[in-house]
């Protein structure tokens, strides 16, 4: 029986995750207007960090990660939250075990060193062409 997965989740009962839906304490629960309230808050807040994250992206500062903060506070009340960020823990973890793969990592070590290779290639023809010029005027 634990090792069946559940048909309402689709999770196994051996990685048994949390359960879906609010996790407001039970005095906020039981009262509809201060739940609601509760919520407003929590979206609020969640929407102020996906925006600062978002802005991130083009400005300095760790976009991505402030964007899966956003995310997380608003786990923390909605239910379609909690599905993304399960889905993109689940994605995460796929390609963090592709990436552990020998012939993956190889083939990335490959490509990386031809990157490489190229791109040493390519200014060294630009050096040889042009010289190396500074794109200031230091002895002015």
């Amino acid at each position: 029986m634990n090792a069946e997965s559940d048909e309402r989740t689709g999770e196994s009962a051996v990685g048994q995750e949390a359960e879906l839906g609010s996790r407001a304490p039970e005095f906020i629960k039981s009262r509809r207007t201060l739940h609601l309230s509760w919520q407003v808050g929590v979206f609020v807040v969640g929407l102020a960090v996906v925006v600062a994250g978002v802005l991130m992206l083009v400005l300095p500062g760790p976009g991505w990660l402030v964007i899966f903060a956003g995310m997380a506070i608003w786990a923390t009340e909605f239910v379609w939250a909690q599905l993304v960020l399960r889905w993109t823990k689940r994605k995460v973890t796929e390609a963090a075990q592709r990436a552990l793969d020998p012939k993956v990592r190889r083939r990335n070590i490959i490509l990386t060193t031809i990157g490489l290779v190229v791109v040493a290639v390519l200014l060294g023809v630009y050096l040889w062409k042009f010289g190396f010029v500074m794109p200031w005027k230091i002895d002015q």
